[in-house]
């Protein structure tokens, strides 16, 4: 791993490196490069697994032992959603995604919210089911806001953080740019949710509509300065837009870190 001044943990989101990339040479080998770029962790995908066999447990494990002999921590993230279509709780996504990220050795796993348009289940029964789930995990879970309206709007996450008890165990993932998506201020969303946000996704977006996409941040950049000031600063940042090169990984990880 390169040497590094720096104090904030900085994670790369396989992605990065490029969905056809991963796909081909496996987590393993670009965690090893995001190791050389300078990074603190690595953001494991579950969707970009090119065949189901590595997704078993003990895949997970070996996958877990290389990242872990690069010098990184991990993340496992799935698409599983918390909340069902209906807003229900999907009790077996959750437990799956927890078994997987212990097989991984994860620090932190993520899963979307999913859910209603702007709400989740929060009655009695559903929280203490999820505490029990959560309960039982090495990993810390958190719940990323997504593209779509149905689990990307401020307020079903203000609800389901309000149902919840103190020291839940669940937190939030921020994704900055994703927002955008949901048609959602980000700053706004930063000022309503920077209590329970622990990992933020960083990334800025071009274009509009179907037609957006995920890009760095500029250099001179104010609205996301502003924005990361906004979120706490002890948290880890990881990086989910797209590499120009593998030299260009170093470069973004010391921008995030400086930001």
């Amino acid at each position: 791993m390169v040497e590094s001044t720096k104090s904030m943990e900085v994670v790369i989101v396989a992605s990065a490196f490029g969905v056809d990339a991963i796909r081909l040479d496996g987590h393993a080998f670009w965690a090893e490069r995001a190791a050389l770029a300078g990074a603190d962790g690595f953001e494991v995908r579950r969707e970009l697994f090119a065949d189901d066999a590595d997704t078993h447990l003990d895949a997970l494990a070996r996958l877990g032992e290389r990242i872990h002999a690069a010098g990184l921590w991990s993340v496992h993230s799935t698409p599983a959603t918390l909340f069902r279509a209906d807003g229900s709780l999907d009790r077996n996504a959750l437990t799956l995604a927890i078994d997987e990220a212990h097989a991984l050795g994860a620090r932190i796993v993520k899963l979307q919210l999913g859910g209603l348009e702007g709400s989740v289940a929060t009655d009695a029964a559903t929280i203490d089911c999820m505490m029990n789930a959560i309960g039982g995990s090495h990993a810390r879970v958190v719940v990323e806001n997504g593209q779509m309206k149905a689990g990307g709007l401020p307020s079903a996450f203000e609800a389901l953080f309000a149902a919840l008890p103190a020291a839940s165990g669940l937190a939030m993932t921020f994704d900055t740019g994703n927002w955008r998506w949901a048609d959602v201020d980000p700053l706004d969303a930063a000022k309503r949710l920077a209590p329970h946000v622990a990992y933020v996704h960083c990334k800025t977006t071009q274009g509009e509509g179907a037609r957006r996409f995920a890009v760095a941040p500029a250099h001179d950049d104010a609205a996301f300065a502003a924005l990361l000031a906004r979120l706490p600063s002890d948290v880890p940042r990881a990086i989910e837009y797209p590499f120009r090169d593998e030299a260009d990984a170093a470069v973004q990880v010391a921008r995030i870190a400086a930001f």
